[in-house]
């Protein structure tokens, strides 16, 4: 909302150049970045229900209408943090792999790149992903719990276009179900990630490639 102070504050303001609006307009997005990423990190480590304009304001040492310029509310925040933290994660675990043909070489170097974000730690309180899951998993239905769920959905059918891509390629039995073997390689992950957070010990990577190896080899 606008008052008054701030109408005239607008009013009176130095035209802007072209230029000058578009190096504004370049800091402002890199700030916005900036905020972000550091909200998805306290997020991961604190929960986005804990994640709230006063909160991150003390963490980054902003006053909190510093924040309010780029998020209005709460949910606003929870949701362009869940957006931020996909970066992350896109650029870590799916971004690597891309360049490699179709097929079993591409999926096992995902499933590798995967298994390193999470020895990584590239988010300070385990994948974000993990952490938000259980967080809202028996929450009632609002906008941020349907985008950690789309979010779900969306990276097990991003696991099956790879497993079928590589049993087009004639690298993998065509007999298998791509969600069966997305689901364990899923579940998998997820509890090497639970545990490590839990017990602080590195061989459940270990233990979660030996079982993704395994189940790649069976199939």
């Amino acid at each position: 909302m606008v008052d008054a102070e701030d109408l005239e504050t607008l009013a009176s303001a130095e035209p802007v150049s072209d230029d000058e609006a578009d190096g504004r307009k370049r800091r402002g997005n890199a700030t916005r970045e900036s905020i972000l990423q550091a909200a998805a990190d306290l997020a991961s480590v604190e929960g986005l229900e804990g994640l709230t304009i006063g909160r991150l304001a003390t963490e980054l040492g902003m006053s909190k209408s510093g924040l309010f310029a780029h998020f209005g509310s709460k949910e606003e925040l929870q949701l362009a943090t869940i957006a931020a933290a996909r970066r992350r994660f896109v650029d870590h675990v799916v971004r690597p792999s891309r360049s490699l043909p179709r097929g079993r070489a591409r999926l096992e170097a995902l499933l590798e790149d995967w298994l390193r974000y999470f020895r990584a730690e590239v988010f300070p309180g385990g994948c974000f992903f993990c952490s938000v899951k259980a967080e809202f998993d028996s929450r009632p239905d609002n906008a941020v719990r349907e985008i950690v769920t789309e979010d779900m959905r969306q990276f097990l059918a991003f696991l099956e276009r790879e497993i079928a891509k590589a049993q087009e390629a004639g690298e993998l039995d065509p007999s298998v179900e791509p969600a069966q073997l997305a689901f364990e390689f899923d579940a998998l992950g997820s509890a090497a990630n639970q545990q490590f957070q839990l017990m602080h010990d590195r061989t459940v990577f270990d233990r979660a490639a030996t079982g993704m190896r395994a189940r790649l080899g069976s199939a």
